[in-house]
């Protein structure tokens, strides 16, 4: 039945019935290149999730957001707050590097990042990039890179405010002020969010234990408050200064063995300052420190404390050679250093990286050409490369084509973790093709890619459970997306179909890579009439496997999403959400629960500028 509703999807995809399409800007995207680019001009495959997004899809978490993006997959292990391992296209959780403003985050000991502790609240916009970056950003983008974005302000003086209450006995609240005038720019913004939860796990004791190894049939709540701080000013030489601050705290209880309640710190600050000596020479100087704490917990009782701290300092330079050839040249310092009650025999790793790249445009043909050194503390040099090539078919249809190289090194846990860890360990490489065609008409825009990734030396398991390079997999997937209007409804969809193998030879060779649904499908519907706007989202997952060895299987399903609000008073906005509208039972993870059918709420003030 999966299946079928997935092929009847795909056939949706090439059969709209259409009468026109918003005719909306082109954001301005630049995680791609690291220079500012329209989403038409660049060459990668990118999704981006506007403020817009966030506030008619009413989320409450980055996960809400990220679900069902072309090539990216999500693992949760029991609702909001929980653990959530982000797949993009297919390869590993640790294998996407993630930027807040330009600051690498994330946990150096567990190479991910905490995105169910970002709060959405503090966002202004996403930047998907799928596919290798290591030859502009360094290790992890294997599969790819997400920024996100803190707000930003500008203009008049702005305040905004907003409170929500739904299922689980769940509450939200925000409030902020904006602003800045023509040429500055400030954002304050504070919020939190309480829920009780559901029972994160149904898991069994030992013996015969299975997934969380306990029996605690009880609801696993969330505490979590956030506060962020932005400004800048452009001056009228053109010299522009930019800070920021993230800060997020957060409180979760889950089941486990050996702890079950969590408090995380996650921290971002960073500063850029960016200038022209010469007219065709811009040049920035950007710096941030980024830290993810954890102190863990059993039954109240404190357990372990992992901290980890980020230094990053970036200089980039890009020089205009002609209107159609941009040249930049980079160099990026990074500092990573644990504080743990765990002993681990190396604390600190630094990383240096030099970076080069051009764009330029030849009549129809586009090229962009990159290349980057990292030179690693303990492993020494690693040279990654990337071209990329478009060609423009007609005016509004271009085929693009690319590929790369790129590079993981191992995480603290995996190398000098007491026990577990294998210091002889060595990175993870990867070599990826893409093709793609991507086109707009009177009735919307369409995109579809076709990609392969090979990645080697991937870190598995022996028999002892001690990380080793025996892996290898083999990757291929297809990715299609529209956006269009019919009969005045907005229309969204995107379909991933992925084939991720695990070509390490043995008893698993060509199983399915754990944890990745071979195909997924979302759709979104949303009209406005006059005061009020309604919308939906439909999302499908095929089957997926929780092991290696492709035992234990977790069934495809399918969710239904309903929204809507109504401007009732001028810049008051009361919307209301219906997720999984039909009740369905679903795991991401084995015997990890989620959430069945719930309802939120949710009361906006938001003046327009």
């Amino acid at each position: 039945m999966q299946t079928r509703f997935l092929a009847a999807s795909l056939l949706l995809l090439s059969s709209y019935s259409i009468h026109a399409a918003d005719d909306t800007a082109e954001p301005i995207i630049v995680t791609a290149t690291r220079t500012a680019q329209t989403a038409d001009e660049t060459l990668a495959a990118v999704t981006v999730i506007t403020r817009q997004d966030i506030e008619r899809q009413q989320a409450t978490s980055v996960v809400d957001l990220l679900r069902g993006t072309p090539g990216l997959d999500l693992s949760n292990n029991g609702g909001l707050g929980k653990a959530t391992s982000v797949f993009l296209r297919g390869t590993e959780s640790d294998h996407v590097l993630v930027l807040i403003d330009g600051v690498k985050v994330g946990s150096a000991t567990l190479g991910t990042t905490a995105f169910q502790d970002i709060p959405v609240d503090q966002i202004e916009r996403i930047e998907i990039v799928r596919g290798p970056r290591s030859s502009l950003y360094g290790s992890e983008a294997i599969g790819g890179v997400i920024q996100i974005f803190t707000r930003k302000g500008g203009g008049a003086t702005t305040p905004t405010f907003s409170l929500g209450a739904g299922s689980h006995r769940t509450y939200t609240g925000s409030a902020g002020v904006s602003g800045g005038g023509a040429r500055g720019w400030y954002n304050v913004n504070v919020s939190g969010l309480s829920s009780d939860g559901i029972n994160a796990c149904r898991g069994k004791p030992s013996p015969g234990g299975a997934g969380c190894f306990t029996f605690e049939p009880d609801n696993d709540g969330y505490r979590s408050r956030s506060g962020a701080l932005r400004g800048g000013y452009r001056f009228d030489n053109g010299t522009e200064l930019d800070a920021h601050v993230l800060s997020t705290q957060g409180r979760v209880r889950y089941d486990g063995t050996f702890v079950n309640e969590s408090e995380s710190a996650q921290q971002v600050i960073g500063g850029r300052v960016a200038f022209s000596p010469l007219a065709p020479w811009r040049m920035a100087i950007s710096a941030g420190n980024g830290q993810d704490n954890s102190d863990n917990f059993l039954n109240g009782v404190f357990s372990s404390r992992f901290n980890t701290a980020r230094d990053t300092v970036s200089f980039q330079n890009d020089v205009t050679l002609s209107t159609a050839h941009l040249l930049s040249l980079g160099l990026d310092y990074q500092n990573d250093r644990i504080n743990s009650t765990t002993a681990y025999t190396i604390t600190q790793r630094r990383n240096t990286g030099v970076f080069s790249q051009y764009q330029g445009t030849y009549g129809a043909h586009d090229i962009q050409l990159a290349v980057r050194s990292d030179d690693n503390e303990q492993f020494g040099d690693y040279t990654t490369g990337g071209l990329a090539w478009g060609y423009g078919l007609s005016h509004d249809m271009r085929l693009v084509a690319s590929s790369g190289t790129a590079f993981k090194a191992p995480t603290f846990n995996e190398l000098y973790y007491p026990g577990f860890g294998s210091p002889s360990l060595r990175p993870e490489e990867s070599l990826s093709h893409e093709f793609g065609l991507r086109g707009k008409a009177t009735w919307g825009r369409w995109l579809l890619n076709a990609y392969e990734t090979k990645v080697n030396d991937l870190i598995g398991f022996d028999a002892s459970f001690t990380p080793v390079n025996i892996d290898m997999a083999r990757i291929r997937g297809l990715e299609l997306s529209t956006g269009t209007l019919v009969a005045g409804w907005s229309l969204a969809t995107s379909l991933t179909i992925l084939d991720p193998q695990n070509r390490s030879g043995g008893a698993n060779d060509g199983n399915v890579l754990p944890r990745r649904a071979k195909e997924t499908f979302r759709l979104d519907l949303d009209r406005s009439f006059g005061k009020f706007r309604l919308g939906g989202t439909l999302f499908s997952e095929g089957r997926r496997f929780d092991n290696l060895a492709n035992t234990v299987e977790l069934p495809g399903y399918t969710t239904v999403d309903l929204r809507a609000a109504y401007a009732f008073a001028k810049n008051w906005t009361l919307g209301g959400r219906v997720g999984n509208l039909f009740d369905t039972s679903y795991e991401t993870a084995a015997f990890y629960n989620q959430d069945g059918r719930n309802v939120f709420v949710t009361l906006r003030y938001q003046p327009l500028n």
